[in-house]
């Protein structure tokens, strides 16, 4: 080989595990297997469980983010336009995770971060309930924005902070969990 291919070739080979190593991730270590536990079940409508919002960390955000919003989305509610279960907003640039119960009044939200209105008409978070005997796919993602705070307030709703957040969009990480009862 030729010093000019080696060169290329070692750079291919740099800018591959570089792209590789700085993926845009969300990861919990309060679900196993992907599956939410009754510690995440809702505490109303039918549904017993202890409505904790779980841990949530990330990691490797797109160059030049400036906030963070994550928001859990059930596609699967038998609602005709899916179910938002929690939306966290204006989450500052230099965020990594959420504690276990942040979303739940259990643990606290970074600074200057804000919970809005979620489809039972509050902000906060709302435990998985699918009706008995569904399955139901929760959507937790992790979205870098290019601008320091969405003009939001507690009562924003979600389908407007998606909006607003896409509009603002660096990149998203997202995983799914379900949840059966």
């Amino acid at each position: 080989m030729s010093r000019h291919h080696l060169l290329v070739a070692a750079s291919l080979v740099f800018a591959c595990s570089s792209a590789m190593a700085g993926e845009f991730r969300i990861w919990s270590n309060d679900i196993a297997g992907g599956r939410l536990s009754k510690t995440q079940e809702y505490n109303a409508h039918g549904c017993s469980g202890g409505n904790l919002s779980p841990q949530l960390a990330w990691a490797d955000a797109p160059a030049g983010t400036r906030s963070f919003v994550v928001t859990v989305y059930d596609p699967d509610a038998p609602t005709g336009s899916g179910f938002w279960h929690w939306v966290v907003a204006n989450l500052p640039a230099d965020s990594q995770r959420l504690a276990g119960g942040a979303g739940s009044g259990k643990a606290s939200l970074p600074a200057g971060s804000l919970e809005t209105r979620t489809d039972m008409g509050v902000p906060g978070f709302v435990g998985a309930c699918p009706p008995a005997g569904e399955r139901h796919r929760y959507q937790f993602t992790v979205h870098a924005l290019k601008v320091d705070h969405l003009d939001i307030t507690a009562d924003t709703s979600a389908a407007l902070v998606g909006f607003m957040t896409h509009m603002n969009s660096l990149g998203q990480a997202s995983f799914t969990a379900t949840y059966a009862r």
